[in-house]
C-alpha cells in the first residue's frame, strides 16, 4: 500500500493497535528473515491470552531458522500450485479467488484513497494487505484518520468475516510451526478487536 506521512497525534494505546496489526501483516507479506525473527523473539507478553500468544511467538521465533521460516511459509502459501492455506478473503467467504469481497474492498479503498504499492502484485484481501491497510487507518497513513466509527466499518466490512477462521486454520495447518504461533497471536487480537468494535456506538 502506498502511503504519505502519518498523523503524529495518535493514541498509545492506537498506535500499540496500529503496530500489530502492521506485525501481523509484515509476518503474513513474506517469510520473516533473521532481523524480524530476532525481533520477535525480543516480545514478551503479559498474563492475557493475548499476551500468553505473544510469549509464546517469542519462544517459537528464539528457537526458528530464517529457511526453516521460509519453507514452511512456501509450504503454507505458495506451495506446488497452490499452498495449504489461502490467504484471501474471496476464497474464505466464496470459495473462488477475486470475487465480490475484492471488489467491494477496492471501492473501500478507492472511498479512503489507499492505492496498492506499483510492486504489489498480489490480490488486495490477503490477510496480509488487510492488516497493514487496517494498522495504517489507525494512524492515519493514507492521508486522513479513520475515526473508530471507519475502522469499525472497515474491519467489520473486511477482515471480522473471515479473520478468526483464517488464523485457527493457521493454527491447525500441517505446515504450521512457527505461523501457528502467529495464527495463535492473530486469532486473540481478532477476538479483542471485534468484542471492542461491537462495545462502540455507532
Amino acid at each position: 500500500m502506498t502511503a504519505p506521512a502519518e498523523i503524529t497525534d495518535v493514541a498509545s494505546e492506537d498506535r500499540l493497535r496500529a503496530d500489530l496489526y502492521n506485525f501481523l501483516g509484515l509476518l503474513l507479506a513474506r517469510p520473516a528473515d533473521e532481523m524480524l525473527l530476532a525481533q520477535t523473539a525480543d516480545l514478551s507478553g503479559d498474563d492475557s491470552p493475548l499476551g500468553q500468544a505473544i510469549s509464546g511467538l517469542a519462544r517459537v521465533a528464539k528457537a526458528s531458522k530464517p529457511r526453516a521460516v521460509e519453507r514452511e511459509f512456501n509450504a503454507l502459501f505458495i506451495g506446488l500450485g497452490r499452498g495449504e492455506l489461502l490467504p484471501y478473503a474471496s476464497y474464505y467467504l466464496t470459495g473462488f479467488l477475486n470475487e465480490k469481497p475484492l471488489a467491494r474492498l477496492r471501492q473501500d479503498m478507492a472511498a479512503l484513497q489507499v492505492t496498492r504499492a506499483d510492486n504489489v502484485f498480489e490480490p488486495e484481501d490477503s490477510m496480509a494487505a488487510l492488516m497493514e491497510t487496517m494498522g495504517g487507518l489507525i494512524v492515519g497513513r493514507f492521508g486522513s484518520f479513520a475515526d473508530l466509527d471507519r475502522q469499525k466499518t472497515f474491519f467489520n466490512n473486511h477482515i471480522a468475516p473471515w479473520a478468526t477462521h483464517f488464523y485457527t486454520d493457521l493454527e491447525a495447518a500441517k505446515a504450521s510451526i512457527f505461523y501457528a504461533s502467529v495464527g495463535a497471536v492473530g486469532r486473540e487480537f481478532m477476538t479483542i478487536e471485534r468484542e471492542a468494535f461491537r462495545m462502540t456506538a455507532g
